[in-house]
C-alpha cells in the first residue's frame, strides 16, 4: 500500500498507532521507514493507551510529530524534544475515555513544542469543538491561555509541515483567518459553549459571516 500511495502523491505523511494492542515498536518502525523511503514523513499515534516506547521511536525516526503521548516517559519527551518531535496532544480523547490527560507542563518544562487538535473521531472524540480543546488545555493540562493558543494556531502549522506559510498573522503567510466577537483572547476558552465567530477568512476570501449560522469553532 505504501508504495502505491506515494507513488500516486495520496499522501505526504506516513502515520502508525505505536501502543498497547495495536502496532509494536518494530511494526511501527518497519512501516515508518518504509514511509521515509518513499518520501512520507513519518507521525505517530503515540503511547495514549500505555508507554510502549512509542515517543522514544517517534525521536528515533525523525518524526515529524506524535500524537497523544498520556503515557509517555520522561526520557521519551527528552528524545523528542532533543530530536525537535512536536507533542500533539488531544485532550478531547482524554476527556471522552476518561483517561488522565497529556503532562503538557512537564512536555514544556522539558523543551518540546506543543500542538493542540480535536482528534475529532466517532470512536474517542466526538468533537470538532476547537473551543472545548482550548478549555480542556488550559483547565486540565495547565496551560495558560497565550500558550494554547499558540499550541492551536503556529505550532499546529508545524505539526503538519507548514509553519513557514500559516498559522500566523505575519507578512508572507497564508491569510487563514478567524475572527471572533471578543475584545480578549481569554474568552474564548473560558466561555467556550458559545460560538463567537464573526467570520472567517481562507486565502484571503471572506467563506463565512455573521450572516451564516453554523458553527466553525
Amino acid at each position: 500500500m505504501i508504495p502505491a500511495v506515494a507513488a500516486a502523491g495520496l499522501a505526504r505523511f506516513c502515520d502508525v498507532f505505536c501502543d498497547r494492542g495495536v502496532f509494536t515498536v518494530e511494526e511501527a518502525r518497519r512501516i515508518l521507514e518504509a514511509g521515509k523511503a518513499r518520501g512520507l514523513k513519518s507521525k505517530l499515534h503515540a503511547d495514549e493507551l500505555a508507554d510502549v516506547g512509542a515517543a522514544k521511536l517517534a525521536a528515533e525516526v525523525g518524526a515529524i510529530s506524535a500524537d497523544h503521548l498520556l503515557h509517555a516517559s520522561d526520557a521519551g519527551l527528552d528524545a523528542m524534544a532533543a530530536a525537535g518531535v512536536i507533542a500533539v496532544l488531544l485532550p478531547g480523547t482524554a476527556f471522552t475515555l476518561g483517561l488522565p490527560f497529556a503532562r503538557a507542563r512537564r512536555m514544556i518544562e522539558r523543551g518540546l513544542a506543543i500542538a493542540l487538535a480535536t482528534d475529532f473521531n466517532p470512536g474517542t472524540s466526538m468533537s470538532s469543538s476547537m473551543a472545548l480543546t482550548l478549555t480542556l488545555a488550559v483547565t486540565q493540562m495547565r496551560l495558560s491561555p497565550a500558550e494554547a493558543w499558540m499550541a492551536a494556531t503556529a505550532n499546529a502549522a508545524f505539526a503538519v509541515g507548514e509553519g513557514d506559510r500559516i498559522g500566523r498573522i505575519q507578512p508572507g503567510y497564508q491569510a487563514d483567518l478567524c475572527l471572533f466577537d471578543t475584545d480578549d483572547h481569554r474568552h474564548i476558552p473560558y466561555h467556550y459553549s458559545h460560538d463567537h465567530v464573526h467570520a472567517v477568512v481562507k486565502r484571503g476570501r471572506v467563506v463565512l459571516d455573521d450572516g451564516d449560522r453554523w458553527s466553525c469553532f
